[in-house]
């Protein structure tokens, strides 16, 4: 049974990589690139993140929480990118374009940890699971790229793909060799709600705008976030 999620975990890096390579090839259209990014990493915390966490949440944490929870994740994620700007000039820059792609990477821990935990409860919450991963890693990938082109640069973008291909699996080893409260992965998807949300609408639709600033980048993102609501609806 471990050759199961293990192979949806090689999926996932499969389809990482193939969304990174995706975008590095669109990169000399970066702006609508970020454009849509901007509506995906949006429509991940709206339409998988956060409904997610509530699905997982049961009785356990009542709404209000968990969206205490997302408030955390925004503000938390807000105060760590002020507090790098204030360091030297050369250091923040650095930092501060690592710091979106980190953030990706975790999530996608977090997606192959959740396959490992998924499988050891039960086979088919396992595949339920894993199949919504697969739907989003390609997002994943792209999101990734633009992140590291945005703020870096394509060596930089190139790395954190591969860390970002390479984590899913990640994820699902440590995930089927542990054992995580079922009662902590609710606040944790809301966490990273919060996150993305701070990503997606303060970060990535300011920069695509200044990149190109005409009405067809406002209307990617929205095509991205339309594009996500599309997805996790086929895939849940």
């Amino acid at each position: 049974m471990m050759l199961i999620p293990l192979a949806f975990g090689l999926a996932a890096m499969v389809a990482t990589l193939a969304g990174g390579l995706l975008a590095l090839r669109l990169r000399h259209r970066i702006g609508l690139v970020l454009g849509v990014t901007a509506g995906i990493v949006i429509g991940v915390a709206l339409f998988d993140l956060i409904p997610e966490a509530w699905d997982l949440a049961g009785d356990r944490w009542p709404v209000r929480q968990l969206m205490t929870f997302t408030a955390f994740g925004l503000a938390g994620y807000m105060m760590l990118d002020r507090l790098l700007a204030k360091v030297p000039r050369a250091a923040a820059a650095s930092w501060r374009g690592d710091l979106g792609p980190a953030m990706l990477c975790l999530h996608s821990l977090m997606d192959g940890l959740g396959i490992g935990l998924a499988f050891q409860i039960d086979t088919a919450a396992g595949w339920m699971i894993a199949l919504a991963v697969l739907t989003h890693d390609v997002a994943d990938g792209v999101n990734t790229v633009s992140l590291s082109l945005a703020a870096r640069s394509e060596a930089a973008a190139r790395r954190w793909l591969v860390l970002n291909g390479v984590a899913p699996m990640l994820g699902v080893v440590i995930g089927l060799g542990i054992t995580i409260p079922a009662t902590m992965l609710a606040p944790l998807m809301a966490l990273f709600a919060g996150i993305f949300l701070y990503i997606g609408a303060c970060e990535l639709v300011p920069r695509s705008q200044t990149l190109e600033p005409r009405l067809r980048t406002g209307m990617a993102t929205i095509a991205g976030i339309l594009l996500m609501l599309a997805v996790t609806h086929f895939a849940h």
